[in-house]
């Protein structure tokens, strides 16, 4: 099939605002701020500025495990930005991440703030600073880091690929979507014949790669993003359907996916989070049930 009405590229692109979609708020061919807003600090060092998307979820996770092991420096303040309302565009925002996404993390454990931003930078910046979750072995940890930023470059194509033209689009085009489903398709082969090896990711042992990888293909194993679960046949992918439920069964990762959240079951959001306390026990996790 082609497309009804072909696209031809006009000799210089100009900004449609109009023709963004469910996006069309969000999205901008400029960096830097829109507004003055300077961000909240609590009472812990580590404050972290997050929304419970996949990239979000994989650092509350870390900090949940982290505390889960005794380490009493990974506590943290949560708190909650709204992407939907530019949050991300406020003046504090944009300094602690120039490119204005989520999460963003500052450090005030030290003489003076370090900010991180990108996901899986401060999944390797935690990792480090607490020693836990990275194997220090050499080979291991190439092996580690390795599948870190194979979730960086790869879930781009899962989300901005294939979930935006699956699922949020104006217009269904056939090319699009056809050539991102073959794409997540081989990156769902790529993990259920890295996982028909071994328990965990990079290994035996659960590590930052895992936490990073879950939230997007964990979710997309159970069918729980897009959609998509019966179009993609994930049922097919015996290990990575093993997988999914052992991460999903852990405590700590139960409680990570929580923080931030703002959608589904009222029982399974925490807006913010400020203390281990602020948790409701009785919540249910669905991931893996």
């Amino acid at each position: 099939m082609t497309d009804p009405t072909p696209y031809t590229p006009p000799p210089i692109w100009t900004w449609n605002k109009a023709n963004g979609g469910q996006f069309a708020s969000i999205n901008r061919p400029i960096a830097g701020p829109t507004h003055e807003k300077a961000l909240p600090v609590g009472r812990h060092p580590l404050q972290l500025y997050s929304l419970a998307t996949p990239n979000g979820v994989k650092v509350t996770i870390l900090l949940e495990e982290l505390l889960a092991l005794g380490h009493t420096g990974a506590e943290y303040d949560a708190w909650l930005i709204r992407i939907g309302d530019g949050d991300q565009f406020g003046s504090g925002f944009v300094a602690a991440n120039p490119n204005s996404k989520i999460p963003a993390l500052m450090d005030h454990s030290g003489p003076k703030p370090i900010r991180v931003f990108e996901s899986g930078a401060i999944l390797m910046y935690l990792a480090e600073k607490f020693g836990a979750f990275l194997p220090t072995e050499p080979a291991k940890r190439a092996e580690c880091l390795s599948w870190l930023f194979w979730q960086m470059g790869s879930a781009p194509f899962l989300g901005g690929g294939f979930g935006h033209f699956y699922a949020y689009a104006p217009t269904k085009i056939e090319y699009a979507i056809d050539r991102y489903a073959m794409e997540v398709k081989r990156q769902l082969d790529v993990l259920d014949r890295q996982l028909a090896e071994q328990p965990y990711i990079a290994g035996e042992d659960y590590t930052i790669a895992d936490m990073a990888i879950w939230p997007w293909y964990g979710a997309l194993a159970k069918g729980l993003v897009y959609g998509a679960g019966e179009f993609l046949q994930v049922q097919d992918y015996s290990n990575i359907q093993r997988w999914t439920d052992q991460v999903a069964a852990r405590p700590a990762v139960q409680r990570g996916r929580k923080v931030n959240r703002v959608q589904g079951d009222p029982a399974s959001q925490l807006h913010e989070r400020h203390d281990a306390c602020d948790f409701d026990t009785k919540t249910q996790d669905k991931l893996g049930g």
